[in-house]
């Protein structure tokens, strides 16, 4: 009998990480009394969140590109593609993102990103094939560490922008375009590269620079 309960219980133990749910929001601001969540956290469903006094949240979904404003005191339980509030006040607004900026985190990513690298034609832009769509000119990148992260236009020669990642960025993985008044051109295709993360994007013809909403903007390359 003790065996098999050792059994059950380490089966369970190793399926525990199996279970564990992907991030589905990213919060995008926190002001004043706020527990269970901080600045440019990712959340995953039945994550709580408590405002107190004077607090707020702005809650951007990577699926739905419902982005939620939070405010006054009271309890947020994150969902799958939107918040159920108890007592605070919520105001919503679909935004313009790509969901599958939820997803293009993995090796498989950087591997389809190297093989469109290899085949591209410069000269043409009609084969290119984007793995996501930004809805703001200047991205925000996430990256881990110290190196050399490259954005290059793929449809236009010429066209490149090269930053040195020193770990000291935000949260030391979140480096902003915006905050250092870079922008790329509305409707480009372009790659970027850090270490042995690639993803080839295309920029929306009517994106704006700036701190445009982070969802529409965010490039994963962890």
């Amino acid at each position: 009998m003790k065996r098999t309960f050792a059994v059950c219980a380490g089966l369970l133990a190793l399926a525990a990480p199996a279970l564990a749910q992907s991030p589905v929001a990213l919060v995008e601001e926190v002001q004043g009394k706020v527990t269970g969540a901080e600045f440019m956290d990712y959340v995953t469903p039945k994550t709580v969140i408590k405002l107190g006094d004077g607090g707020s949240v702005v809650i951007s979904y990577m699926n739905s590109c419902r982005r939620e404003k939070i405010s006054g005191i009271g309890t947020v339980i994150v969902g799958t593609d939107e918040s159920k509030v108890h007592l605070a006040d919520l105001k919503a607004e679909k935004t313009d993102c790509d969901s599958k900026q939820a997803h293009a985190t993995t090796k498989a990513t950087s591997e389809v990103a190297a093989t469109v690298l290899r085949s591209v034609d410069k000269s043409k832009d009609a084969g290119i094939k984007t793995q996501l769509t930004l809805y703001g000119t200047s991205p925000l990148f996430e990256v881990k560490g110290k190196g050399t992260l490259v954005v290059d236009r793929l449809d236009i020669r010429g066209e490149r922008q090269q930053v040195e990642i020193t770990g000291t960025q935000l949260k030391g993985r979140f480096y902003d375009f915006a905050g250092t008044n870079r922008a790329l051109t509305p409707g480009g295709i372009y790659a970027a590269t850090f270490a042995s993360k690639k993803i080839v994007f295309q920029v929306d013809a009517q994106a704006k620079p700036g701190p445009t909403p982070i969802v529409g903007r965010l490039i994963r390359l962890q």
